[in-house]
């Protein structure tokens, strides 16, 4: 079974913020395939189904960002799930609007829910999702601009990407994260 965890906070007035993209991942992920979100454990909400042949389990961590990480080791400790059966879906200020990134592994960056992440299992060999929200404008402070929402332009564009990182995992699932990265990574939605 595949762990695919999708970062945000809760709350409604967090809802469709540009931390929010990884719950709004799993909500599409959710709705396309059928599968309830709605049962609550170790501080997530969850549910269980099947995405391209594959059993899942979609997880929306309600600790706050920051606190992320407790859900996801909870959920380990539990299934004792190998490292790459994990798939994070988390939003990312630095790659261009218009694109998702798939990475097998890697550092956090300047993002706290994964850092909690890393923090708690103690590892970062897990393929990670990325979404991009925009850059940061200089006058922002970095909190205020994750926790802001999108122009209209741009709720466009960040509904083409949720499209776009949902049918990445769905090739991860069937096809593996080589094919992809290979198909995705080099996608930006703002060209076409």
């Amino acid at each position: 079974m595949y762990f695919i965890v999708g970062l945000g906070n809760p709350g409604r007035q967090y809802e469709n913020t540009r931390h929010n993209v990884g719950f709004l991942t799993i909500d599409y992920l959710a709705n396309k395939h059928n599968i309830d979100v709605k049962k609550s454990k170790f501080k997530a909400l969850y549910g269980q189904g099947e995405i391209s042949g594959q059993k899942v389990m979609l997880i929306k961590p309600q600790t706050y960002m920051n606190n992320s990480g407790e859900a996801v080791r909870d959920f380990r400790n539990f299934y004792k799930f190998e490292e790459d059966k994990l798939i994070v879906i988390v939003d990312d200020i630095d790659i261009d609007f218009g694109k998702i990134r798939i990475k097998q592994k890697g550092s956090a960056g300047t993002h706290n829910g994964m850092k909690s992440i890393i923090y708690q299992l103690q590892y970062d060999t897990f393929p990670r999702i990325k979404v991009a929200v925009g850059k940061k404008p200089d006058y922002m402070d970095l909190a205020n601009f994750v926790l802001s929402g999108f122009s209209e332009k741009e709720v466009e564009i960040i509904r083409e990407e949720i499209k776009l990182a949902s049918q990445s995992i769905e090739t991860l699932l069937e096809s593996g994260i080589d094919k992809a990265m290979n198909k995705f990574n080099s996608i930006n939605l703002l060209e076409e």
